[in-house]
């Protein structure tokens, strides 16, 4: 096969998946709404004959128009009816990018950023706080401020709803003001950098002969993937992680160096931020609250230490232990580097363990405000006598207990279900752990996710909180055949959580919903990731 017969047929495998109609929410589905929005807003300045596509790996200068919701910016270039896609830059920008890809069919070209010509009005680069940032993949919105950040979050919650719910406008609330992480740097409690294998590790003949594998010659980058480049940048130091993960980085960073001839393949590493608490005293108060780092030891044990003990013993652990004045405790934070330790979280009062290699919120410091929103909505909008109260919850798609523990008060009865048994042991260790009473666990398929709720729906309160492909259709139906009175749906993925949205809102049966709320969190800034929180109360119900 020569290059240009490569290059063609990845070509078409590429225009195929741009051209995708079904509705799954992907970055793909999500950036060719806002391409064929912007289009249809400039088709009376289209050339009658448009001048033929610049050629893949050309440059070109387009000027940006706005920011799509993958956080993007999109330029369409004089008389065309081609977008293009520019990562890290912002609406007024003029900018030389390099075509990546080409998808015709789809009116987009996908570009590598190059360099600013002319920087629009919102564009402050002194904002910018990472000396790899419009190379690395893991931020867009370093250069924008912030309020400006929170704004385009709740406009891709209203983009969401408009493109993907398939409602129209009365039936969707204004959507609020999103609601903004405490901290803006140095939030992620979790990272994981990687780094790739050797050349000609992932070949045929390696995988079929692992005596040809060829041995690492150096250190290859260890860090993150390059924006719009199929490329690992090597990153010392990443400033979204907490400090205990940044010292984390910086020591597996070295034990790889020290290591790297025991690998014969690449590896994905862990950076998990681990809290230890204890309450705060008066001599306490002056002997812990500044920061302190320490050298070279090991972290075995280190979560049942009390942050005393840590400071007193600092010489026996490991350099990514730091302790913190948090109001009424002292905190040691620790960085885990094993997928199968447990870590500690707070939040509130709260504690909760997982597996470090386990999902959990990545953003500790917006969780207080997160669950705090949700307890303060769930509760039926009107207290009148035709809504009853609520007192039992169900927490689907439960995880390690995050929703069931922290509403638990408000229920007389609560049931977290998740499809994975580990995660429902660790959901049982949390409410224990929090003197939880009402609370119980089950593991169930989502196909078959209230066969064991005996739970009346006229006072049940359902929370979803599904992966980022959302619910499917066998799981909506259950929902709306069960019929709660209440339902929380939170997303990490907007656009699918307004597709299934819109299917509860049609309804089915006598059981059909009306959208209370709608609400985004941004639990990672500098990025175009919002988290969004939808409150439905059920409407047109026969009575029981």
């Amino acid at each position: 096969m020569t290059k240009a017969q490569y290059h063609q047929k990845h070509d078409a495998k590429r225009q195929k998946k741009a051209c995708k109609t079904t509705n799954e929410g992907s970055n793909e589905e999500v950036l060719l709404a806002d391409v064929n929005s912007l289009l249809e807003r400039g088709r009376d300045n289209v050339l009658l004959t448009p001048f033929p596509l610049p050629e893949r790996f050309s440059e070109v200068e387009v000027t940006i128009s706005e920011i799509s919701s993958t956080g993007d910016g999109i330029g369409v270039l004089p008389g065309s009816v081609h977008a293009y896609i520019v990562p890290f830059t912002v609406p007024g920008d003029v900018v030389k990018a390099k075509i990546v890809n080409r998808f015709p069919e789809a009116r987009y070209s996908l570009t590598e950023f190059l360099r600013v010509i002319k920087p629009g009005a919102m564009r402050n680069d002194s904002l910018i706080k990472c000396p790899y940032f419009a190379k690395c993949g893991g931020c867009q919105l370093q250069m924008l401020p912030y309020d400006i950040q929170l704004q385009h979050k709740k406009t891709t919650v209203e983009k969401a709803y408009r493109n993907f719910s398939s409602l129209t406008g009365e039936t969707v609330p204004t959507v609020g003001a999103t609601i903004g992480s405490p901290l803006q740097y140095g939030y992620r409690t979790k990272l994981t950098p990687h780094f790739d294998g050797p050349p000609g590790s992932l070949s045929r003949k390696a995988k079929r002969d692992p005596s040809s594998k060829k041995l690492f010659e150096s250190v290859p980058p260890i860090g993150f993937q390059m924006k719009a480049v199929r490329k690992t940048i090597d990153i010392e130091d990443c400033p979204i992680g907490t400090d205990a993960v940044r010292a984390g980085m910086k020591t597996e960073r070295r034990r790889v160096t020290e290591e790297i001839a025991k690998y014969t393949k690449g590896a994905t590493l862990l950076l998990r931020e681990s809290t230890t608490r204890a309450p705060k005293t008066n001599a306490q108060t002056t002997e812990l609250s500044a920061d302190i780092t320490t050298e070279d030891a090991d972290v075995t044990g280190l979560n049942n230490m009390s942050p005393l003990a840590i400071k007193n013993n600092h010489d026996k652990i490991d350099g990514t232990t730091e302790i913190k004045d948090i109001k009424n405790y002292i905190e040691g934070k620790t960085c885990i580097t094993d997928q199968r330790a447990i870590s500690t979280e707070y939040v509130d009062s709260f504690v909760f363990k997982n597996t470090a290699g386990a999902f959990f919120q990545n953003n500790n410091s917006i969780l207080s405000r997160f669950t705090t929103y949700i307890r303060e909505h769930i509760e039926p909008a009107t207290k009148s006598h035709v809504i009853k109260p609520l007192k039992y919850l169900i927490d689907a798609y439960s995880g390690s207990g995050l929703f069931t523990v922290t509403l638990s008060s408000l229920f007389s009865s609560s049931m977290g279900i998740d499809i994975a048994e580990a995660s429902v042991v660790a959901a049982r260790a949390n409410a224990s752990a929090n003197n939880i009473q009402n609370a119980s666990f089950v593991t169930a398929d989502a196909s078959k996710l209230f066969e064991q709720v005996t739970y009346p729906p006229e006072k049940t309160a359902v929370v979803i909180d599904p992966p980022r492909k959302g619910c499917d259709n066998a799981f909506l139906h259950q929902l709306l055949r069960f019929g709660p009175q209440k339902v929380v749906y939170v997303s990490c993925n907007v656009h699918t959580q307004a597709r299934d949205v819109g299917v509860l809102v049609e309804g089915l049966g006598n059981h059909r919903y009306a959208i209370d709320s709608l609400q985004g969190f941004d639990f990672f800034p500098q990025t175009g990731h919002v988290e969004a929180v939808a409150i439905l109360t059920r409407q047109n119900t026969l009575q029981p």
